[in-house]
């Protein structure tokens, strides 16, 4: 197992339970405890989690992963995801994008849009993730608009009033929303008070709102809302959602589509 996927092992497994042992790691990753020792005081020096006797707990910051930890998190459902999302912005769509795994991967998805005959744009994003905007920026297909804003480490996302005022003279066909947690009665959320704001400001201003979340969100809460259960128009979720919280979702009027 590579080192940088046993990172994400064990800050997933230390996210769950608060605390983590180095014998009962070793065990679970299938490695040494020497290595899972290493491991741990490399994410310690990285501020990631506190080291303790005999293994470590958990830290400020080991709460809200940073992107690059997040990646490896199902992996396939996110990509899954990703497409049936994509397959749902018509041609010549002007379409929302926050910061995330996920939306990173329906940002690949809509590069591969081809040029209209003739030339031309294909679709408009409009994102405040400078990652998404980074990759976008050289495809001539894709227009691409940034929001202004403060860039946050973690999620690479801007944050700020800069993103209010850019995002409330504009008018999207709909937004695509990453997001942390999302519940039927408490909306869609997220770690951070800052990027929930940002991520608001992008629903507010679409036409529909469309969640992408795996099913390990679903049910779940976060601390800053970003928008209530009634905001969103279509949930996209891998097939291992819970039947009881979809049925939950289809109740309120939610279109949930399990890929």
């Amino acid at each position: 197992m590579a080192a940088h996927t046993r990172w994400t092992r064990l800050l997933e497994i230390l996210s769950d339970q608060g605390h983590l042992d180095v014998l009962d790691a070793a065990e679970r990753l299938g490695c040494s405890a020497a290595t899972v020792r290493r491991d741990l005081d490399e994410l310690a020096r990285q501020n990631l989690l506190t080291r303790t006797r005999g293994g470590a707990v958990v830290s400020a910051v080991a709460y809200d992963l940073p992107l690059r930890y997040k990646a490896a998190r199902k992996a396939d459902e996110k990509q899954r995801i990703a497409r049936a999302a994509a397959e749902l912005i018509p041609a010549g769509s002007t379409v929302g994008l926050n910061g995330g795994t996920t939306t990173s991967e329906v940002a690949r998805e809509l590069a591969l849009r081809p040029e209209p005959p003739g030339g031309g744009v294909a679709l408009t994003v409009v994102t405040n993730a400078i990652n998404i905007a980074n990759e976008l920026a050289v495809r001539p297909q894709v227009k691409i608009v940034v929001t202004g804003g403060v860039a946050r480490p973690n999620s690479y996302e801007l944050v700020g009033p800069l993103v209010d005022s850019v995002l409330r003279t504009l008018a999207l066909d709909c937004t695509i929303l990453g997001v942390d947690a999302v519940h039927p009665r408490f909306g869609a959320a997220t770690h951070d008070e800052s990027e929930a704001g940002a991520n608001r400001a992008l629903a507010e201003c679409a036409g529909k709102v469309i969640v992408v979340a795996d099913s390990s969100k679903l049910g779940r809460r976060a601390f800053a809302q970003v928008c209530e259960t009634s905001a969103v128009s279509v949930l996209v979720t891998d097939r291992d959602a819970p039947e009881d919280v979809v049925e939950e979702f289809t109740g309120l009027g939610i279109d949930v589509l399990r890929v």
